[in-house]
């Protein structure tokens, strides 16, 4: 039977109690991720979500376009932005802008965009545009055949 879940959030929208007091804390920011949604929605874009990377994509056409990851190092919710290399070349000196790196090698059009650099709704959108903007240009990856 399922259950009606009384969200208590708390740390920035991290900590995540059910109405028993049980932790069920998510693994990225439950408030960026709504944040991104409705920048998404404000740009009048068809999205889609998808668990992956330890966090929260979003996809468009089929494709990555941002999503929302929580850095265990940092202790930080980042934004993942899929930007391209161009773009990606000009925000890199910023402050809070990093290749996007899970496994020691920085991914290629990807960036992570820290707190600092979209705690604003104007610097969200700004970063949710770029990701929209390079859309139609990324690659989609290749998709694996079942088993």
């Amino acid at each position: 039977m399922r259950r009606n879940l009384f969200y208590n959030v708390l740390r920035n929208g991290r900590e995540i109690f059910d109405f028993f007091g049980k932790n069920i804390t998510m693994a990225y920011s439950e408030l960026l991720a709504e944040r991104v949604r409705l920048a998404l929605e404000l740009q009048e874009a068809s999205f889609e979500e998808k668990k992956m990377m330890g966090g929260l994509c979003f996809m468009v056409d089929g494709k990555m376009c941002c999503g929302v990851h929580f850095d265990k190092k940092k202790e930080t919710d980042l934004l993942m932005a899929r930007i391209g290399a161009v773009a990606k070349a000009s925000v890199l000196e910023r402050d809070g802008i990093y290749p996007m790196d899970f496994t020691g090698r920085p991914m290629k059009d990807y960036i992570f965009v820290a707190p600092e650099a979209h705690d604003t709704e104007e610097d969200l959108a700004h970063w949710v545009a770029l990701c929209l903007a390079f859309n139609p240009l990324a690659k989609a990856s290749k998709k694996r055949k079942k088993k």
